[in-house]
């Protein structure tokens, strides 16, 4: 007898668990909440009757959207409280997030930052549908609406969105590149060389959560940032050095203030230049970044 058989409902989700584990950390930005999520629908799952399930995989992105929509809703009662802005959970990923072009651009900090003005609602359509290809039947059952009042969320949502990003997606190796100059310049203390790799419209975002030194509100434009960061780095009384990583898909910089992890710098790139900073402190956002977390749109 084989002691390792497992029952139907555990092959499914654990088929499906990457799957799942996206769908509520790119609705929630919080690793520690989409874990949280996926063990709610576990149980729900656990007690379904899997014969008069059509599509599982369907199934249970409705189970994990659900759950997450409940969490989302707690999470922005939280997020009013929050010290300065909020930033999702940067997440140490595998390269082939970083090739898969649409997950990538979707797990983004700059997209997801934008995802944070969207309603709980908006923004469980816009991931099922953009990020997903999830169809506006299965998005009705899963947000409680019909499916005619999903595609309109969806495209107010979408709207919303396009209105904040760039129209057209920036490869990796463009990132790289203007990543690549930026640390340098950092490394080096090259006060122009940083200027020239920043746009003179950047938006630097900090999160320190209460708990570390961080701009109370987003700092505008290429002279306030670096005097920003250079005040910053004066203040810090240690030695810096930086790493480049992957973070969420995406090229970005895991700053150390010596030897130990003082925050993780994701990057927003328009024509060659750096227009977003967004620098997580808060170390309770910090724990996803020593190994690397696995996330599929699949």
């Amino acid at each position: 007898m084989n002691d390792h058989v497992t029952d139907p409902a555990t092959e499914a989700f654990v088929a499906h668990r990457d799957l799942l584990f996206t769908v509520a950390y790119e609705m929630l930005g919080s690793a520690a909440d989409a874990e949280d999520v996926l063990q709610e629908a576990w149980l729900r799952w656990a007690k379904v009757d899997l014969g008069q399930v059509r599509d599982q995989r369907a199934y249970l992105v409705r189970i994990t959207t659900r759950q997450a929509l409940n969490r989302l809703r707690t999470l922005q009662r939280r997020k009013e409280a929050y010290v300065g802005p909020w930033l999702p959970e940067p997440l140490l990923t595998a390269p082939d997030v970083a090739e898969d072009v649409e997950l990538s651009e979707n797990l983004s900090m700059a997209l997801m930052f934008i995802l944070e003005t969207l309603s709980p609602t908006e923004r469980a359509v816009f991931v099922l549908r953009e990020v997903f290809d999830i169809g506006y039947d299965d998005i009705a059952a899963a947000i409680g609406k019909s499916p005619a009042a999903a595609r309109q969320i969806a495209y107010r949502a979408r709207r919303h969105v396009d209105a904040r990003r760039p129209s057209t997606p920036v490869s990796q190796e463009e990132t790289r590149a203007a990543l690549n100059s930026f640390q340098s310049a950092l490394v080096t203390g090259d006060l122009q060389g940083l200027l020239d790799v920043l746009a003179p419209d950047v938006v630097f975002v900090s999160d320190g959560g209460g708990l570390k030194l961080a701009a109370l509100r987003p700092v505008v434009g290429a002279d306030k940032v670096l005097s920003y960061m250079a005040g910053s780095l004066g203040k810090a009384g240690g030695t810096f050095t930086s790493e480049p990583t992957t973070v969420n898909g995406n090229p970005g910089l895991i700053l150390r203030l010596d030897d130990v992890i003082d925050g993780v710098l994701a990057f927003r790139v328009d024509n060659a230049r750096v227009t977003g900073l967004y620098y997580v402190r808060n170390p309770e956002k910090l724990t996803c970044v020593e190994s690397e977390t696995p996330l599929t749109s699949r």
